[in-house]
């Protein structure tokens, strides 16, 4: 199950949200259909494509 929180700038999780995201590092990804497992050439470019977001994120 995937669940997804929207924390904004300045924004601090709940306990409740922490403890969840300290459970499901418990468990290892599981790539299937829908999230294949990636190529190191597909790794790199989203590595890139997240710095560069970042970056103008930040500017």
């Amino acid at each position: 199950m995937t669940r997804t929180f929207t924390i904004e700038k300045g924004q601090k999780p709940t306990q409740e949200q922490l403890k969840e995201v300290m459970e499901a590092k418990k468990y290892p990804i599981v790539a299937d259909e829908d999230a294949p497992e990636l190529s190191p050439a597909m790794y790199k470019a989203l590595k890139s494509c997240v710095i560069q977001r970042n970056r103008k994120k930040n500017a």
